[in-house]
C-alpha cells in the first residue's frame, strides 16, 4: 500500500469512527487503524466545526447569536452522533457514582444515563451555547472550527500520555499494544494549530491554558479513580477542553 493511499484510508477510518458522515466502505480493516488514525482526529474535528460554523454564521444573520449558537451545537451533535457527549455523560456517571474502580468502570459501560451524566451535559452544552452567543458571527464561526480541532488533539495527547484503565473493557476505543506514537501526536497537534492563527493570540493562549488545565484535571482524576483512561474518558477530555477553550477565548476576545 502506498503512503498516500494508507493516509487516505486512515483519514477515512477517522471520519467513520468519529462521525455519522456517510463515507465509502473500507474494503479491509486492520485492528490498529483507529489508533494509527488518531493523527487525523483534529482534522475531522475541524470538519465538524466547519459545518457547525456555517450554521452559526447563517443563523446569526437570521435569528441572532443565541439561536445560532443552539443550532450550531445541534448540528454538531447530529454530525457526530453525540459521540463525545456520550463519553462525557458516562465518565461523569462512573467517576461520580462508583466507590471502587471496578464499579466505576461498570457504571461507565452502562448505556443508561444517571444524574451526574445529565448534569455534566447540561453544564457543558449550556456553557458552550452561552459562550458562543457572546461572539460575533465571524469570531464565533472561527472559534467553532478551532475548538473542535484542539479538543480532539487533547484527547490524542491523553491517549499517548496516560495508561489505558487496566480493568476496563474496550468500548468506544480499543488500544493497541504500541499505542499512539509520538510522531502521531505531533502530527495531530500541527493539524490543530492552523485555525488558532486566525484568532487573537492572547485569547488563544488563555483558551489553550484553561482547556489544558480542565483536561489535565480530568485525566489525573481518571488515573486516580480507575487507573487510566477509557474511550469514554477520551470523549470527556475532548468536551472539557472545548469548554475550557471557549471560556478562555471569550474572556479576551
Amino acid at each position: 500500500m502506498g503512503w498516500l493511499t494508507r493516509q487516505a484510508r486512515l483519514l477515512l477510518c477517522a471520519i467513520q469512527f468519529l462521525t455519522r458522515i456517510p463515507t465509502p466502505a473500507l474494503k479491509r480493516f486492520e485492528s490498529d487503524w483507529i489508533t494509527r488514525a488518531a493523527r487525523y482526529f483534529p482534522l475531522v474535528g475541524q470538519g465538524v466545526g466547519a459545518i457547525s460554523a456555517g450554521v452559526f454564521f447563517l443563523g446569526f444573520q437570521v435569528w441572532g447569536a443565541g439561536v445560532a449558537a443552539v443550532l450550531a451545537l445541534g448540528v454538531g451533535l447530529l454530525v457526530t452522533g453525540a459521540f463525545h457527549e456520550d463519553g462525557l455523560a458516562d465518565t461523569a456517571d462512573g467517576l461520580g457514582g462508583g466507590q471502587t474502580a471496578r464499579r466505576r468502570l461498570e457504571i461507565m459501560k452502562d448505556s443508561r444515563i444517571g444524574t451526574y451524566g445529565v448534569c455534566a451535559l447540561v453544564v457543558a452544552l449550556g456553557s458552550k451555547a452561552a459562550l458562543l452567543a457572546s461572539f460575533t458571527a465571524q469570531v464565533g464561526a472561527l472559534v467553532l472550527v478551532a475548538a473542535h480541532g484542539v479538543g480532539r488533539a487533547a484527547a490524542v495527547v491523553v491517549m499517548r500520555t496516560t495508561p489505558y484503565a487496566p480493568s476496563g473493557e474496550p468500548g468506544k476505543w480499543k488500544p493497541t499494544p504500541m499505542g499512539v506514537r509520538t510522531g502521531e501526536v505531533i502530527a495531530a497537534l500541527v493539524i490543530a494549530i492552523w485555525p488558532l492563527l486566525l484568532l487573537p493570540m492572547p485569547a488563544v493562549g488563555l483558551g489553550l491554558a484553561v482547556g489544558s488545565v480542565a483536561a489535565l484535571l480530568l485525566a489525573r482524576t481518571s488515573i486516580r479513580l480507575i487507573g487510566g483512561h477509557t474511550g469514554d474518558v477520551l470523549g470527556a477530555v475532548e468536551q472539557v477542553f472545548e469548554v475550557g477553550f471557549l471560556l478562555g477565548v471569550a474572556a479576551l476576545a
